[in-house]
């Protein structure tokens, strides 16, 4: 029963973000209290181009080379994975957009990896190795964590 109330339910929540977001670009959010919360609208979130692995970051508040909390908006260009390897601390991860792939382990298997859709919450767990990253389509992610945000590599070749 609760596996076909998911993509009803996935659906309504689709139809929402888009009404949403179709009524939040009317909106003049001039009156509001910047001191109390600030807006930015999709067309706000300025993406600066890809590095050499594939992945546009944009910071949305803290700084992930530091220590304490950061959250970070990461989008996976198409056919871009990391390798293995592991972060110091706990990761949660909300998938946006997309379709984003994950495996764990040392040995790096790209055909073995699972895709985890849209609305998807995932959790890398402090010193356990993994890898992600995008395949056919790109994959926009939300990152939360406490930094410093480091990665060390551990791919047996």
């Amino acid at each position: 029963m609760l596996r076909n109330y998911f993509p009803v339910r996935l659906f309504f929540f689709a139809a929402l973000f888009l009404a949403g977001s179709l009524l939040a670009a009317d909106t003049d959010y001039s009156s509001l209290n910047a001191k109390a919360l600030t807006v930015k609208l999709p067309t706000d979130v300025q993406w600066k181009g890809a590095n050499a692995a594939g992945i546009e970051q944009i910071v949305i508040t803290g700084d992930p080379t530091k220590p304490g909390l950061y959250v970070v908006l990461a989008r996976w260009y198409a056919y871009h994975n990391s390798h293995p390897h592991f972060h110091p601390n706990d990761r949660f991860i909300t998938v946006l957009s997309g379709t984003w792939w994950v495996n764990t382990g040392r040995k790096y298997d790209p055909d073995g990896m699972k895709p985890v859709p849209a609305g998807s919450v995932v959790t890398h767990f402090a010193n356990e190795v993994h890898y992600d990253g995008a395949k056919e389509g790109d994959a926009v992610i939300e990152i939360i964590g406490m930094g410093p945000a480091t990665a060390t590599p551990a791919e047996d070749k």
